[in-house]
């Protein structure tokens, strides 16, 4: 994570003085791009809406705002006495625009896929008109949702067609996704969750930069493609937590339990419940507590019938998770391969291994043919009692003899190791691969 400057706008990459704003033009005057173009006059920068609507462009520039939203009227209002922004049909001299953002729509065609259509035509129109000989780039800033890939599959190729060995030095791409909410999209702008940019080499831009100086909110600067999936992240999660809560809801009312007092319990917990804990992408769940509970309430949402079937989907998507390890394993390993699991328990320095995914990869790889080996130190067959002794043994009835010690684990030889907990990062293992299967990078 790299924090954007608090910096009146001179830059050591190149001089330039924006204390007095950037000449912006955005290309899309929805819901997106008339909040934004509304909200950078705020800042006094000097806007040029371009949308292909010519009666919104009317209105706009009568003063009428195309959305209903909180205190945008009042910015147009105030930016227009200032003469700070105007909207136009046709695409404007882009020759002292510092800026383009980009926020044309992008619908869902009959498969599901997003409609580039929109996209790919107004960057062919920046693309002939930007002129190749600029004394800096023009930097274009796409706000439209993109699949991962978009930019350098799309819109790169679009700017080489159009400017050749030029493109670099005529334009800077950038993906530069929002997050604003309808009805408080105003102070989302300016006070936004995080600020996520994404470049061709994941390097800071001067532009943006300059555009986000006055914001308070974490920066990340990536690479395009961990921005362009960004925003199908996090809509996807805000569904699944809609869908969630809802059939959390259900199940209460059915049962006669108050769902307001159950949220409010639910969201006091910052500790587990509202935090990153159990969002980074790494193992299945398992133990004794999740896989238990989550059957549990299974039968007791059937039992009245609340039909809650994200809930339902939890242990096979969990399943699933498991199955997509092991083959990945798998694939990267010869036949009858040797291979090291550095961790068997649920968790590192326990020896809990009831449902741990662990075990469920163990018995998949020995029953592939592969030679598995097994080094945690926690855990003493002897030592297992009661449903952890059963569960294991049903499992992997010659856990005794896959059970190595450090000195084992460390000299191999291993065709590959498995991490499947952190106790892995213990171990002096050389140049043996090593894949963490407990985290993602």
């Amino acid at each position: 994570m790299m924090c954007a400057p608090r910096r009146c706008g001179r830059f050591s990459l190149r001089v330039v003085n924006w204390c007095d704003g950037m000449k912006i033009a955005i290309f899309g005057l929805g819901y997106v791009g008339f909040t934004a173009a509304c909200c950078l006059t705020r800042e006094g920068h000097e806007v040029i809406g371009v949308d292909v609507n010519a009666d919104k462009v009317s209105e706009i520039n009568a003063g009428l705002p195309p959305i209903k939203e909180p205190k945008v009227a009042e910015l147009l209002t105030e930016a227009l006495s200032k003469n700070l922004i105007r909207a136009v049909v046709d695409i404007p001299d882009l020759s002292d625009v510092d800026l383009a953002i980009v926020c044309v729509g992008t619908p869902s065609s009959t498969d599901g896929s997003h409609n580039m259509d929109f996209v790919a035509e107004v960057t062919r129109q920046i693309a002939e008109t930007v002129s190749p000989d600029r004394a800096r780039p023009l930097t274009v800033a796409y706000r439209s949702t993109f699949r991962p890939g978009t930019v350098r599959q799309l819109i790169e190729p679009i700017f080489r067609n159009a400017l050749g060995d030029r493109a670099a030095h005529a334009v800077e791409i950038i993906y530069n996704p929002e997050f604003l909410r309808e009805v408080s999209a105003v102070d989302d702008y300016f006070n936004p969750p995080k600020i996520v940019v994404g470049t061709a080499d994941g390097n800071r831009s001067v532009v943006m930069d300059a555009l986000h100086e006055n914001l308070d909110a974490p920066v990340f600067y990536t690479a395009f493609e961990e921005a362009e999936i960004t925003k199908f992240v996090d809509n996807t999660w805000h569904a699944t937590k809609v869908a969630f809560a809802n059939e959390i809801g259900r199940i209460c009312h059915r049962m006669g339990v108050s769902a307001k007092t159950m949220h409010e319990i639910f969201v006091s917990d910052t500790k587990l419940n509202i935090s990153p804990y159990y969002t980074r992408p790494g193992g299945a769940f398992g133990g004794s507590c999740l896989p238990k509970d989550v059957r549990a309430l299974q039968h007791i949402a059937g039992e009245v019938g609340a039909h809650t079937h994200l809930i339902d989907s939890l242990l096979q998507t969990n399943l699933a998770h498991k199955t997509y390890q092991a083959q990945d394993i798998m694939n990267r390993l010869p036949k009858g391969g040797r291979v090291l699991m550095a961790g068997l328990a649920f968790k590192a320095g326990t020896d809990d291994l009831r449902e741990s995914p662990n075990v469920d990869i163990a018995r998949r790889l020995l029953d592939a043919g592969y030679q598995l080996s097994v080094y945690d130190p926690a855990i003493e067959p002897a030592d297992l009692r009661g449903q952890n002794l059963g569960y294991a043994f049903t499992h992997l009835p010659d856990m005794d003899s896959l059970l190595v010690d450090r000195a084992t684990a460390e000299t191999g030889p291993w065709d590959l190791v498995i991490g499947s907990n952190r106790i892995v990062n213990d171990l002096s293992l050389g140049d043996t691969e090593v894949v963490r299967t407990y985290e993602y990078d």
